[in-house]
């Protein structure tokens, strides 16, 4: 189990680095191309539209080639994505090219955390914050890493930084053996069994009956909002900040840093916290505080100010995706196999469209107005998260 939550983190590591590659460079990335912020909402729209699909297949491919073989299908993918990234090939190329990496990525989270989740039967909170401190620390280098590329003219290189550790993944998805788990790893269902499991879901009817409807729609929305919200900062941060403060590009691609810096940082004790004071608490919590701290950062006018701001956001918001990932899991018992998967595909929607609006949001809006409106996101997560707290 240990190898199995290590290797793990390495693909959240990865996939970490892969969500953030493209909101690190993007102001120099539209640069290049001579395009407009609304245009590159439209390529993290693609990305989060392949992310969508790769959740939504991976339960297909995993019944055919297993879940390492769907786990290094997915790897391979978004190594041969990243590579694509990094010749710079026609603005048109660049989202066909953004689907194939989202779908890598988003199907690797979804069948890792599928696993975890059902796996881990006690403590589940704090394996999956672990994945996420990893996921994190992915996300906090990669800007890292691309300022000082943006400043040297490399910054295409950043692309070929996510494609190492992917090819070094991959390896260890290939060459790692798993023990009492490797054989429900590599299981592929025969053809008759697929259809006796298909005919007893039928008998059975779907996992999900009477209330349960109700909390499940209602974590499809906060995902929703949660991703959506979080891929807009990450992906729009540095724009804000060169538009809001006159920062350098290089500079403001620190900004991203910072912000993951402080998720990693939460996401360590995040686990312990939830665990022993509810998770419904913890959500509840989080939300209201990202919610204040997202209606004071228009007026924070002050380099200083904004970079703490942007500190406690990610410090507050560090927790949120994994810990209300097992609270909708624990609320939904009977259905530990399929709803890490809805959730996972929600937030990838949110993913695609809300960074599509704040992009458009960008070219037609003033900044305070853009953050305004990531302000109204995070004030209808809240009020979601009221709703579940009273259900849980």
């Amino acid at each position: 189990m240990k190898k199995l939550i290590w290797i793990g983190c390495l693909s959240y590591f990865v996939i970490g680095l892969a969500h953030v590659v493209l909101g690190s460079i993007l102001p120099i990335l539209l640069q290049h191309y001579d395009r407009n912020y609304s245009e590159g909402g439209q390529l993290i729209f693609s990305q989060f539209a392949g992310f969508l699909a790769g959740v939504l297949v991976s339960p297909l491919l995993n019944r055919r080639f297993g879940k390492r073989g769907g786990i290094l299908i997915a790897t391979g993918l978004l190594l041969c994505a990243e590579l694509a990234y990094a010749f710079l090939p026609p603005w048109g190329w660049m989202y066909v090219i953004a689907v194939a990496a989202g779908f890598g990525f988003g199907m690797i989270e979804a069948v890792i955390g599928t696993i975890i989740i059902a796996a881990v039967t006690e403590g589940t909170a704090v394996a999956m914050s672990r994945l996420e401190v990893l996921f994190g620390v992915g996300a906090l280098l990669m800007p890292l890493a691309a300022s000082p590329l943006i400043a040297a003219g490399q910054w295409r290189l950043a692309f070929l930084i996510v494609a190492a550790f992917s090819l070094i993944s991959l390896l260890f998805w290939t060459k790692s053996g798993f023990g009492p788990l490797q054989s429900v790893l590599d299981e592929r269902p025969s053809r008759p069994a697929q259809r006796a499991a298909a005919s007893k879901t039928r008998r059975l009817s779907l996992p999900y009956k009477g209330k349960q409807w109700v909390v499940l729609g209602l974590f499809i929305l906060f995902f929703f909002l949660y991703v959506g919200t979080e891929m807009s900062l990450v992906n729009f941060m540095p724009a804000i900040f060169i538009a809001k403060l006159g920062m350098s590009e290089s500079s403001a691609a620190l900004t991203v840093t910072f912000f993951w810096l402080a998720m990693s940082a939460g996401r360590l004790f995040a686990g312990v916290i939830a665990e022993r004071i509810s998770y419904r608490i913890y959500v509840l919590v989080s939300c209201f505080a990202a919610l204040l701290l997202l209606i004071v950062f228009p007026f924070a006018g002050h380099r200083l100010a904004a970079f703490a701001v942007i500190l406690l956001l990610g410090l507050f918001m560090s927790g949120i995706f994994s810990i209300a990932l097992v609270f909708s899991s624990k609320l939904l018992p009977g259905a530990e196999e399929s709803t890490p998967s809805i959730m996972i595909a929600s937030g990838g929607i949110g993913g695609a469209v809300l960074p599509l609006l704040t992009g458009w949001s960008m070219d037609h809006m003033q900044i305070a107005q853009t953050s305004g409106l990531l302000a109204a996101f995070a004030a209808l997560l809240f009020l979601l998260s009221v709703t579940a707290w009273r259900i849980g």
